[in-house]
């Protein structure tokens, strides 16, 4: 018996000592960044960004995989389920970890339990534009134009779900408007048939739809940000406007699966911090109108269960479905 239990923890001590080993020779293989979403959005342009000089710091090639699908849902689900080992990661958005689990409840992943937090990367502007055909040029002639007239103007969302599609049932509660939402498959086509006249009004990320703006296809009305954003100085914040609980960013960060070992986190997480100390990566992040953010992984965390849960209360107080 004595001896049997002498095995055992040999055993034990054993695998833990492989264990510690594994961590401390990570990475020794390329890591996989699955992005959630098509290429050429505001989640795949920030994972870009980082990928390569991230690799250079890590000392292994780190490979952006994009998995689109379900407003982000495939992708974080895949994720979710990898072994625990620190070659596959993802980038975790608001959609992914706060909106859709706010409103979807068949989601396959529990946004509490299923993912470690690494690090919050940056976050960026949320943006109501208008085409340029429409009668409001500007935010208060566009709140006085949908007060008057409730139900008569729409608009556009990357989908049912996302960040914007919440963001903006948000606004509503708060100005106590009525404006229809019309969800596509992505930012892409909503932008297209906001710039085409399709429908007359988008919410979208800033760094999409900042090229339509700047173009003028797309007026800018209001936007979500700490300040005003330089490249738009005559449009105000929500802030500004009384309605700071619609002031909110969307943040782009790192993940993992859940029980992702602590020394793998910290490699990662510290070798992120370092690369986004960088001026050329920082100035780069910075002109798709982003901000870094590169804190703690309890500071991740933290900012994902606040954002779910101001999310979730929307959802309950619009009574908001995945059909709506």
């Amino acid at each position: 018996m004595f001896r049997r239990s002498l095995l055992a923890l040999g055993i034990v001590s054993l695998l833990g000592a492989t264990a510690a080993h594994a961590d401390s020779n990570y990475p020794n293989k390329p890591i996989r960044l699955l992005v959630p979403f098509a290429a050429g959005g505001t989640t795949d342009l920030i994972a870009r960004i980082i990928a390569d000089p991230l690799g250079r710091e890590l000392g292994q090639p780190v490979i952006v995989d994009n998995k689109g699908g379900g407003g982000g849902i495939i992708g974080a689900a895949e994720t979710a389920r990898a072994a625990p080992d620190g070659y596959n990661l993802g980038i975790a958005t608001v959609s992914t970890t706060a909106t859709n689990p706010a409103i979807n409840p068949k989601m396959p992943y529990n946004v509490a339990t299923d993912f470690t937090s690494i690090i919050n990367i940056a976050a960026t502007p949320n943006v109501i534009a208008a085409n340029p055909k429409q009668p409001f040029k500007d935010y208060k002639s566009f709140l006085e134009t949908v007060k008057k007239e409730p139900g008569k103007f729409s608009y556009a969302s990357p989908g049912n779900g996302s960040i914007t599609h919440l963001m903006m049932e948000m606004f509503k509660l708060s100005t106590g408007t009525d404006i229809v939402h019309v969800p596509y498959r992505g930012s892409g086509p909503a932008l297209n048939d906001a710039v085409a006249g399709q429908v007359p009004l988008i919410f979208d990320n800033l760094p999409s739809a900042f090229p339509f703006i700047k173009d003028k296809r797309l007026t800018a009305l209001v936007v979500a940000a700490p300040q005003r954003v330089p490249a738009m100085p005559d449009v105000p914040t929500f802030k500004e406007l009384g309605l700071e609980p619609v002031n909110r960013m969307a943040y782009y960060g790192i993940v993992g699966p859940k029980n992702l070992p602590r020394p793998i986190v910290d490699k990662i997480n510290a070798a992120t911090r370092k690369v986004m100390q960088d001026p050329t990566i920082r100035k780069k992040i910075e002109e798709t109108g982003s901000i870094i953010q590169a804190g703690t992984p309890e500071e991740f965390s933290k900012q994902m269960k606040e954002e779910y849960t101001v999310y979730k209360d929307v959802v309950v107080k619009q009574k908001l479905t995945m059909d709506q």
